[in-house]
């Protein structure tokens, strides 16, 4: 999500994140993929694929994809989130990963390609200037004709977080200029019902391909 701060070596963006890791891999648990994703379902391929998720969390949106089929890698720079994923998702077959944005260096290193890129409220806790090397480490992890799925989370930042204001139209802008298009811009409330938090999902494809 971002490089370490003075104190730790996590990455800034996780700021809060271990401490509540049991809350939070809760939170993300008691939602499953299909509503996460609704808007989004039908642009997943139907073929067995490679998968990323970055920021994957509890795992929760990595196994749904390996049970579908899907060869899934998951980031998530988070230890103590990594180990409850790892734990409550154990039979599933998905491979974790200790990387981060902007720059994703292990990943980018094994020189993957990946046909489905996932960031599951995550562009957020990217600084505005970490944003275009974070765009450019994606478009390369993305295979030909791939497609990258985000959720841009909009609203106050709780306490002890590290988040930004990431505006769709910002983003798409940004997308545009690493050669990818929208294929999908829709938006959503908040499925925990908080009435001050909405979403935009977005899913972006290379320019020339369809």
């Amino acid at each position: 999500m971002a490089v370490g701060d003075a104190r730790t070596d996590r990455p800034a963006g996780t700021a809060g994140y271990g401490e509540a890791a049991e809350q939070l891999a809760a939170q993300y648990e008691a939602v499953t993929f299909a509503e996460v994703h609704r808007e989004a379902l039908h642009l997943f391929p139907t073929r067995p694929a490679d998968v990323l998720d970055i920021g994957a969390g509890s795992g929760r949106d990595a196994a749904a994809l390996a049970a579908l089929g899907h060869r899934v890698v998951a980031a998530e720079p988070t230890a103590e989130l990594r180990r409850i994923g790892e734990h409550l998702h154990a039979a599933a077959g998905v491979r974790w990963v200790d990387d981060a944005l902007p720059a994703l260096p292990r990943l980018g290193a094994a020189g993957a390609r990946f046909d489905v890129v996932l960031l599951t409220a995550v562009w957020m806790h990217l600084r505005p200037d970490e944003r275009p090397p974070a765009m450019d480490a994606l478009t390369r992890l993305l295979a030909p004709a791939g497609r990258l799925f985000l959720s841009l989370r909009h609203g106050p930042v709780p306490p002890g977080r590290r988040m930004y204001d990431a505006p769709a139209e910002e983003t798409l802008a940004l997308a545009r200029a690493w050669g990818l298009r929208p294929v999908l811009h829709t938006e959503r409330p908040d499925l925990h019902g908080r009435s001050d938090v909405h979403w935009t999902v977005l899913v972006l494809s290379d320019v020339n391909q369809r």
